[in-house]
């Protein structure tokens, strides 16, 4: 059960979204240019060589810089993504992209939630009229919305984490719908990170739009549709129970 903000003072409710809206708008200018594909490229041999004799530290290091940029909107979330591979290989760098990624989300999902989430779950509770059906439709398929807007790599990662703390989503059903959710596209970029040596010897770019390619973005939108699977079936039953 989602805790009660309603009786907090807005500079309490408000803090944690404003903190990270400056963060993110600094950000956007300060750290642009250290956030980048040539940053990684130009400081590749130092990474290495303090990860071959700090193999924890940067492992922990990775996941808090990973944590911060998406808490916080940082630019680079690829590029951090695209880092794991390049520093782990492609499943342990995997696994530590996810980890990293899910904690990050939650965290502004939490502080969206806090701030904005309540509130608007009462309006659109006490609402009736289309709204009342919209958000009715929406709870009784929230495992499958959350992995569909997970899954489609149209939907902004911030955008998708901000959805459901605006529809009041549980906690629990929001990391773990993001966690397994991530896992297909993260997998694809850190795997394009994993082979970043080769592309950085050979003086080339990596194929950052890799995702839309048939053979990867085919089993992608059928993980798309597989999620709201459950939503069309219930659709089509329910019309048919109407017709009858």
């Amino acid at each position: 059960m989602a805790k009660d903000t309603s009786n907090k003072s807005p500079l309490v409710r408000y803090a944690p979204l404003a903190l990270i809206g400056v963060v993110a708008l600094v950000g956007a200018f300060a750290l642009r240019d250290y956030l980048s594909f040539d940053a990684l490229r130009e400081n590749r041999e130092a990474l290495i060589a303090f990860r071959d004799g700090n193999f924890v530290l940067t492992v922990l290091g990775f996941v808090l810089c990973y944590v911060l940029i998406v808490t916080f909107s940082l630019p680079g979330a690829l590029i951090a993504t695209l880092t794991g591979g390049f520093l782990f290989g492609t499943l342990f760098g995997a696994a530590v992209n996810v980890t990293a990624a899910t904690i990050g989300a939650t965290l502004i999902f939490s502080a969206a939630r806090m701030g904005l989430g309540d509130k608007l779950k009462a309006r659109m509770d006490a609402s009736d009229g289309m709204v009342a059906k919209i958000k009715k439709g929406l709870d009784e398929n929230q495992w499958s919305m959350l992995f569909f807007i997970r899954l489609v790599p149209a939907v902004p990662f911030f955008v998708a984490n901000l959805i459901p703390a605006f529809l009041s989503v549980p906690l629990r059903r929001f990391m773990i719908s993001t966690f397994v959710g991530i896992i297909p596209g993260s997998l694809v970029y850190t795997s394009v990170g994993a082979g970043l040596g080769e592309v950085f010897a050979r003086g080339e770019t990596p194929n950052l739009g890799i995702i839309f390619e048939p053979h990867i973005l085919l089993p992608i939108l059928g993980l798309c549709v597989l999620s709201v699977l459950p939503v069309i079936i219930k659709a089509v039953t329910g019309k048919k129970e109407i017709l009858k």
